[in-house]
């Protein structure tokens, strides 16, 4: 990422700058990125997400979402592990998802490793590199966001170690922004604002 602060939006809301580049970024930024994110299905649908986003830009899949949820029986890890040769044949010729080889034999490869984990497991390695957020202040510039940090090149290590595939320490931490793990939204951004209004106006936790 390059140098760039807050823009005003639309609604005349200062937001991220590349949430302005495309009008489809503009509900994910506001809905999803950088909210928490749970659940081993969840956690999978985001990872393998990611990878088929390596050496494209986000927008080319986020509006293929839908097509890939389809293709890949919305991404429980117990239905993709069971797919067959057949399965991997539809989706190399499917036009509503990236048809790389490499990268569906990787998701389908994730998914029968997966399987095989205890429910919860994938939930707890990921979030278990979440760093300290009280240790990394607000952003100010898309140049103070990182594209690799220690966390993330931990996580990818000890993806890799369990055998996952295309989880290198840049895609690890594009996942690690989506789900909540950091928060990167620039210190003006309205999405961040309300965050911390709620952190003063809130203090007893939710029943």
């Amino acid at each position: 990422m390059t140098g760039g602060a807050a823009l005003a939006g639309p609604d005349g809301a200062p937001r991220c700058p590349w949430a302005l580049s495309a009008e489809d970024y503009i509900a994910y930024h506001d809905q999803e990125w950088g909210r928490p994110v749970h659940g081993d299905d969840a956690l999978f649908e985001r990872l393998s997400l990611e990878a088929f986003q390596s050496g494209l830009s986000w927008i080319t899949i986020l509006r293929r979402r839908p097509g890939f949820r389809t293709a890949f029986a919305g991404f429980r890890i117990a239905a993709v592990a069971e797919f067959t040769d057949a399965d991997r044949e539809r989706l190399l010729t499917d036009t509503g998802i990236i048809r790389n080889r490499a990268k569906i034999d990787a998701t389908l490869a994730n998914a029968r490793l997966l399987a095989g984990w205890a429910p919860g497991d994938l939930d707890a390695l990921i979030w278990s590199h979440a760093p300290d957020r009280a240790g990394r202040p607000a952003p100010r510039t898309l140049a103070d966001v990182p594209a690799v940090t220690p966390e993330s090149t931990a996580l990818s290590r000890a993806l890799k170690k369990q055998g996952l595939r295309f989880v290198g320490p840049t895609t690890a931490y594009a996942l690690m922004q989506a789900c909540g793990l950091v928060d990167d939204h620039l210190k003006d951004c309205v999405v961040r604002r309300p965050r911390a209004a709620r952190r003063v106006w809130s203090p007893v936790p939710r029943a």
